[in-house]
Order: C-alpha cells, then structure tokens, then sequence
C-alpha cells in the first residue's frame, strides 16, 4: 500500500513543501530505503521512527519501505520528517487509516518513546502553510505557540505519534491553539536597560537620539571606560517598538537558528547582536552550504554591535559594505542560493588610539602618529563612508559620576523618535522608505533642498574634509533627520552644521 503525506523542509530561512510518500510491499527480507537526496539527519530518522512505532504500541512493518522525499533534486536536512514517515508507515502498513477530511501537514521529531521533539523554523513552515490555504498544521507541542501566531492556519499541538495517529484518524478531537499577540507584547516587550543610567555624555546621547530617528549608522570613538558600549545598548530601548510584521520577520531567522526560547512565541524586543572580533565573515553575513544566516541578519530590525571594531579582521569588516547599502545579503553557492534580510543600525565602538588614552586628559597616550595612522587605517574609507554619525565620547568627569541627578529616560527620548519618525512616514507614503538613513539619491534631491546659506556650509565642508560622493549623501540625510527632530520642514545652515560635526574621523587631528 501506498501513503502520502505533506511536511516542509527548511532553505535557509524560507519552507519549501515536500510530499513524503511511503510505500509497503511484500518482500523476503524486511529493508527500509529512503529516497530524495535526504542529508545525514534525515536518513537516520528510519532507525527513530522505527523504535517510535513500535514504542508507540504499533508493529514495525515486515515487508521493504520505500520512503521518497518529493521533489527528489531538493535537499533535506532536516529531523521534522519524523512523524509524517512513522504515520506513513503505519497507514501503508493497513495498521491506521488517515480518515480525517482535510489537507493537513505534518512536521516533528520523534523521540524513541514515541513522544514528539520541537524542531527549527517552525513559523517559517507555519507561513509557508498559510500561503497554501492548508485546513491545519500538525506540530510538536512545544512549537505550537510560536506557530499560532500565523493568521489564517490552524495549528494543532500533538505531544506524541499516538495522538497524531488519534487526531488524522479521526478518533480524538482537539482545538487549534491560540495566542494572544497583545498579551506576548505586553509580557515580554520591557527591558532593564535605561538611558537614565547614562551619567552625562550628553553629546553621545544627541547623536544615538538622531541615530535612532533616522536608522542612522554610528561610531563612538573615546577612551576605554567612557560608556560607549553602556550607550550602545541602551539604543534598542528608544527605537520604536517592533510591529507583528517586523516581529514575523526577525522571529524566523531565530526559528530557523534554533535561537528561540523555550515556549517563546515571538521576539518582542528589538534584536542587539554584538559578535565577538574573531567572527568569521560567514558567521557575521552568513554562509555554509546550504546557506545560513549570519550575525546580521540576526540583528535584523535592530542594532548590530561591533565593539573594538578596529581589531576585527579588515577582509570581515569589508563585507559589510553591500549589506549596509542593500539591507539584505545573498549568499550563492553551486547548487543554491539563499537571500536573507539584514536591515540594522551598526554601532560600532573604538578606542582614539592602539593604548587607547590619546585625547583622554587624566592619561598620557604612548603611541607615535604612525602607530595611530596605522590603527585608523584597519577600518577603510569605503566602510567609514557607509557609517552616517562618527562621535567622540570622552571621559566623564568625577563630578558628574558622583553627584549629577538621573538623566532622561529612554521613554522619554523614545517619544521623540517615534515623532521624527511620524513625519518620515508622512513624507515618504506607504511605498517609500520610512527612515530618512534609507533614502534614494533621488529622494534626496526631492526632500533635502539647501537654501545658499546652508549650501555654503555643506560646501564648505566638502572642500575642507575632502568628503566623498557618498560622505555628502550621508550628511543631508543626517540634516534632515535633525530637522525633523526640531519639527522643520527645512534643513537649515545649523542642521547641516551639525551634520557636518558627526564626521569626527573626516577630520584630520585623528591622523
């Protein structure tokens, strides 16, 4: 007899349906084959599914299993075909009839015992279902919440190969489950971290607020100890809080990652990633065959944090270049090529100088202008050209630590952001980019016009720092983004003075 049933595979972040067909014939010799350019961990689901059956009350067919994977030419690797071949061959074995009315998909690991094991990308198959106008979705119980937060599938936790059997047979009814976005929102959307911890560095503070507004790019240069890494985490916190749609698009990458918490339904805070400076440049962009996500499209809606950015290996920095520019990142290999989102502010940090003191006026620095050159110049020109805001964070003086009362808090600066933001969206329409840090040359010329005043200024900085074509772009969107913080619908010379003063390593007192 032959069974079929509908599972997915994962493709780097994505689901793609497969039909696991599983065929039983008589034979002399009892063998299981498996078919459909299956990978390691699918292939040694026989020897599982097997013990499962048999666990579960049931009787290993007799005969010789043909198990195909369709479409054949695409890999699986995946252990989520578990339960859809031990139901498969239980139905061609004549042991179960699947009776139940409904085109239904089955995904989970099984454990010896029969009992189901959760598996990756579970929202990634929940949608892909979704698309496909399945009548449910049968899934391990442990990824029922983060599947039910797809709209418009039922999904139907099952805790053992038992109850699947029970449910597609017919014999046990149970309810789709049910999540309450506004609840998982409420619980889980507060942090601990405060911009009110920030003892002065108000400058710092200015620039992560415009950061914020824009999605702007941003350096802080300053000695070790000044609080740049206490400011970079902090911007998360007065970002606008994640939609549901930007929600379903981060939570996949961490479905498919494995990354998820236990019970953890949706990421409801915006992601902050900071890889250590040994990172590879596929586990920064992604890479492996089959292609996977790599730290930026971890950070993916939020903050990507490159602390002491300068030791980083230059070849990895340099492969942030498109990703900044594009917001996603392609990874192509022979048999495959996988896109993954990678919209992120950067914030990276660095000390002035190698021993980390020059301009801290409590140390003396001990290093020799061509040690400083040479330590500047591990990060290129393109790359700094790509980062919009570049801050000095000095040392706080004892006063302030001691004695200087709580600053604003994030909520506080976060009710200006989403203001700047408001008139970004109102400008740009449903069909534009929404941040002022993603527009179009050709939205600049439109939304950024100088008056003579301020295009001298801007002039005037070109000439005397030697900015790029790119640097130029990279400053009127900043202005603009100064202006509408300041409610103006007209960048004026002291926007674009202010642009033009987060250019710190333009500037030639760095060399």
């Amino acid at each position: 007899m032959l069974a079929k049933l509908s599972s997915y595979t994962l493709i780097g972040i994505d689901a793609a349906p497969v039909e696991v067909e599983v065929d039983v014939s008589s034979a002399s010799m009892p063998r299981t084959v498996l078919v459909g350019l299956a990978e390691a961990a699918v292939k040694e689901s026989t020897h599982r599914v097997e013990r499962a059956i048999v666990n579960s009350g049931y009787r290993r067919p007799g005969d010789r299993i043909v198990i195909n994977l369709a479409p054949a030419d695409l890999k699986k690797d995946a252990s989520g075909f578990d339960l859809p071949i031990a139901l498969g061959m239980l139905a061609a074995s004549g042991q179960i009839a699947l009776d139940r009315p409904g085109n239904f998909a089955v995904i989970g690991e099984l454990a010896l015992t029969g009992e189901t094991r959760p598996v990756k990308g579970i929202l990634s198959m929940a949608l892909q279902a979704s698309t496909e106008n399945r009548d449910g979705v049968l899934v391990p119980r442990e990824n029922a919440a983060e599947a039910a937060v797809v709209e418009g599938v039922n999904v139907y936790p099952v805790g053992s190969l038992a109850e699947a059997v029970g449910f597609l047979s017919g014999q046990l009814d149970m309810d789709p489950e049910a999540v309450d976005l506004d609840e998982i929102f409420a619980r889980d959307s507060h942090t601990d971290e405060d911009f009110v911890d920030v003892k002065g560095q108000d400058y710092a503070k200015r620039a992560l607020l415009i950061a914020a507004s824009g999605n702007h790019n941003l350096l802080m240069i300053g000695p070790p100890g000044t609080g740049k890494t206490l400011l970079a985490k902090r911007l998360p916190t007065i970002l606008p809080p994640l939609t549901p749609s930007e929600s379903l698009e981060t939570t996949r990458i961490y479905s498919a990652m494995g990354r998820l918490s236990a019970g953890q339904a949706l990421m409801a805070v915006r992601p902050f990633c900071t890889p250590h400076h040994s990172v590879s440049d596929a586990g920064l962009v992604g890479g492996g065959n089959p292609p996977q996500p790599g730290q930026i499209s971890m950070a993916h809606k939020g903050v990507l944090f490159l602390d002491e950015m300068p030791e980083f290996n230059r070849k990895t920095l340099e492969v942030l270049r498109q990703p900044l520019e594009e917001g996603k990142v392609t990874i192509s290999r022979a048999m495959n090529t996988a896109t993954f989102p990678a919209e992120f502010i950067l914030v990276a940090a660095m000390n002035p100088c190698p021993c980390g003191y020059r301009s801290d006026p409590r140390r003396s620095c001990s290093c020799s202008p061509p040690q400083v050159e040479k330590y500047l110049s591990r990060i290129s020109g393109p790359l700094l050209d790509r980062i919009d805001l570049h801050v000095e964070v000095p040392s706080v003086p004892f006063a302030q630590l001691a004695e200087m009362p709580p600053g604003v808090t994030s909520a506080e600066i976060r009710a200006q952001v989403l203001e700047a933001r408001s008139r970004q969206a109102h400008r740009f329409g449903k069909d534009g980019p929404q941040v002022n840090g993603r527009m179009t040359p050709r939205q600049i010329r439109k939304h950024c016009k100088l008056k003579h005043e301020a295009m001298s200024i801007l002039k005037a900085a070109m000439e005397e720092l030697g900015l790029s074509a790119r640097a130029y772009d990279k400053v009127l969107r900043v202005a603009r983004t100064i202006a509408d913080l300041e409610a103006a619908d007209e960048i004026k010379p002291q926007h674009i003075a202010e642009a033009v003063g987060y250019r710190s390593l333009d500037r030639s007192v760095w060399v």
